[in-house]
C-alpha cells in the first residue's frame, strides 16, 4: 500500500436555482471543472490521467448516460481515459474522491481526478410508464430536483418522510432551537462573505464560460439572526426550519486532481495534502442529518488521530439544525472548539448542488489547512437515506516541517 495525495482542487461558483449558472448544462459544467483542475497541472500529459471517478445524484436529465465519462469527453481529454460516475446522493463527489484515493493506494492507479456535478435547476420532470397499455386517466410528473420520489409502498413511512421533516424530528430530540438555527446561518453567510472579500476562494473556483458570476450566487452579505427569525418555517407550521437556515437549492461542479507519491513529477506539483483516513456511516433512513459524527470518528480512527489533533473541520451544512447537532456530539467526544468548523463559511450561504459539495467541503479542507499551517483536518457529509461519509486529511507540508 502507498499513501495518496490531493494535488489540485477547482470548482465552478455555485449557482442559485434558477440562477446564473440555469443556462448551463451539468455535463458542461463538469467538463468546466475538470478542465479547470487540470490546468492547474499544465506539466501534466492529459492522457497519463488513469481514472477519473465523478459524483451525480440525480442521473435523471441531461447528467445521464455516465455524466463523468461525459465530461471527459467534452473537456476534450484524449478518448483513452476511463471514467465512471458514483451515485451516494449528497456524498457523491466525497466519494468519488475516497474511491479514487483507494486505487491509488492499491496502485490500481497512479493519478486520478475525482470530483461531482449537480444542476438542480435543471433536474427533469419524470413521467412514469404506466401498468397497462392505454390507459385512460390522466398522468402525473414527478420532480428530481430533490428528495425521495417514486417510493416503494414497502418503505416503512417513517424512513420516507422529507429531508426537512427529517431534520425537524433531529432537533426535538437534541433540542436545537431556531434562535441557534438562524444564529448559525447568519454566521455562514457572514464567514462566506468575509473569505470571498479576503481572496480565500480566489484560486479555488474557476469561471464558467458565458456566465458572468464571480463568486458563489446565494451568498447574503449582512445577514443576521435577526432578519432570519423572520422567515415562516418551511416543514411545520410550528416548526424551526425555514428557508434561510437549509441550504438551498443549486448548481456547480467541483475537482479533484490526485496521485501517488511518485507521481508528484508527472503531476509538476507538490501535493497539498495526504488522504490519511476514510469513514463511512449509516443509520435509520430518517436519522441521516446525524450519521458524519461517527462517519467521522472512524475516519479519525483509521487516520491514528483524535478530535484534539484536528484544526480545522469542513462539515456540509444541509440544515443548521444538523450541523449543530453534529457539531454539539463532535465537542463532546473531543473537546471540538466550534470555531474552526465551516470558518470560510459552508453550505447554506455557498450553496448545495449535491453532487458538487463533497468536493468542495474537501478543496476548501486542503486549502484552510494550507492557510493556518494546522496539520490535520476532517470533511464529513451527511446524505439522505440515512448515511454519512468523512475524509481526514493531513497537510503535507505542517507533516513535513513537523518531521
Amino acid at each position: 500500500m502507498t499513501a495518496s495525495y490531493l494535488y489540485a482542487t477547482a470548482r465552478t461558483p455555485f449557482g442559485r436555482f434558477g440562477g446564473a449558472l440555469a443556462g448551463v448544462r451539468p455535463d458542461d459544467l463538469a467538463a468546466t471543472a475538470l478542465r479547470g483542475v487540470l490546468a492547474k497541472a499544465p506539466g501534466l500529459d492529459p492522457a497519463e490521467v488513469d481514472e477519473v471517478v465523478w459524483g451525480c445524484a440525480n442521473q435523471a436529465g441531461e447528467d445521464n448516460r455516465n455524466v463523468g465519462r461525459i465530461a471527459v469527453l467534452l473537456a476534450g481529454l484524449p478518448t483513452s481515459v476511463p471514467a465512471i460516475t458514483v451515485n451516494r446522493l449528497c456524498g457523491s463527489s466525497l466519494d468519488a474522491a475516497m474511491q479514487a484515493s483507494r486505487a491509488l493506494e492499491t496502485g490500481d492507479a497512479e493519478v486520478a481526478v475525482a470530483g461531482g456535478v449537480e444542476s438542480m435547476t435543471r433536474a427533469p420532470w419524470v413521467l412514469p410508464k404506466p401498468e397497462r397499455a392505454f390507459p385512460a386517466g390522466h398522468a402525473q410528473m414527478v420532480s428530481t430536483t430533490l428528495g425521495w420520489r417514486l417510493v416503494n409502498e414497502r418503505m416503512p413511512p417513517e424512513w420516507t418522510v422529507s429531508l426537512g421533516e427529517a431534520n425537524e424530528q433531529l432537533g426535538e430530540r437534541f433540542g436545537i432551537s431556531r434562535e441557534r438555527q438562524d444564529a448559525f446561518a447568519a454566521r455562514s453567510h457572514r464567514l462566506a462573505a468575509e473569505a470571498w472579500a479576503a481572496g480565500a476562494y480566489d484560486d479555488l473556483v474557476v469561471g464558467v464560460d458565458g456566465v458572468d458570476l464571480g463568486r458563489d450566487e446565494g451568498i447574503r452579505d449582512g445577514s443576521t439572526p435577526e432578519a432570519l427569525a423572520g422567515l415562516a418555517p418551511s416543514f411545520r407550521s410550528d416548526g424551526t426550519i425555514t428557508a434561510g437556515n437549509a441550504s438551498p437549492l443549486n448548481d456547480g461542479a467541483s475537482a479533484l486532481l490526485l496521485g501517488s507519491e511518485a507521481a508528484a513529477d508527472r503531476i509538476g506539483l507538490a501535493p497539498l495534502a495526504r488522504v490519511a483516513g476514510r469513514g463511512a456511516h449509516a443509520l435509520d433512513p430518517q436519522d441521516f442529518g446525524f450519521a458524519p459524527v461517527e462517519a467521522a470518528t472512524k475516519a479519525l480512527a483509521r487516520a491514528g488521530i483524535g478530535w484534539s489533533d484536528v484544526g480545522a473541520v469542513e462539515l456540509n451544512e444541509a440544515f443548521a439544525v444538523q450541523a449543530l447537532a453534529c457539531v454539539d456530539a463532535w465537542t463532546q467526544q473531543g473537546d471540538v472548539d466550534p470555531e474552526v468548523v465551516n470558518a470560510w463559511g459552508g453550505a447554506i450561504a455557498i450553496g448545495h448542488p449535491l453532487g458538487a459539495s463533497g468536493g468542495r467541503v474537501l478543496a476548501t479542507l486542503a486549502a484552510r489547512l494550507r492557510a493556518s499551517g494546522e496539520r490535520w483536518g476532517v470533511a464529513a457529509i451527511c446524505i439522505g437515506v440515512g448515511q454519512g461519509l468523512a475524509v481526514v486529511l493531513e497537510n503535507v507540508a505542517d507533516a513535513a516541517s513537523a518531521s
